[in-house]
């Protein structure tokens, strides 16, 4: 292996995305159930694990979803138990690059390559798989540990991605 520093970038497995919440997904449950695993395969091989959580700028009004305050904004339970000591990088934009502090939170841990899941595959994984800042860094996709608002859509994206970055199975990498 080479002297590549990889971090498990876990995108916005919120509340509001699983049955109950206000927008509920293709699949949240065996996401859900895939990233914990990707999560414990990472740090059993000390590869840090950053979450990032999307909260609607109160600014801007109410947002159809992930409103500050309510329980739908919320990380998944779930994750924040399998990876209670990873830091938690607050975004406002679909890009976990823009106007964050996720730059910083990598160049802390000297990470040279990222691996990202999470929701949704079509929006916030991929704008940040697709962001300028990515750029500097080899960016893999574990494909199945994402979702979206159907099987065809999260399909569709992760073919399109295919042109920039890695689309991978999480075997692949852990």
């Amino acid at each position: 292996m080479s002297n590549s520093k990889p971090a498990l970038v876990v995108i916005d497995l919120q509340n509001d995305y699983f049955p109950g919440g206000a927008f509920p997904l293709w699949q949240p449950e065996a996401v859900l159930e895939r990233t914990l695993a990707a999560v414990a395969a990472a740090r059993a091989r000390g590869v840090p694990v950053i979450l990032v959580q999307h909260v609607a700028d109160p600014a801007k009004g109410p947002a159809p979803f992930f409103n500050q305050g309510t329980p739908g904004v919320d990380l998944h339970p779930r994750l924040l138990a399998a990876a209670p000591e990873a830091p938690v990088v607050l975004k406002r934009f679909a890009d976990s690059f823009h106007q964050t502090d996720l730059e910083a939170v990598l160049a802390q841990r000297g990470i040279t390559e990222l691996w990202l899941c999470g929701m949704m595959t079509h929006n916030c994984v991929t704008h940040t798989a697709l962001s300028k800042a990515a750029e500097k860094y080899p960016v893999s996709v574990l494909k199945d540990c994402c979702t979206t608002v159907s099987e065809m859509i999260h399909r569709i994206a992760l073919s399109a991605l295919t042109t920039r970055v890695a689309v991978v199975d999480t075997a692949a990498l852990l």
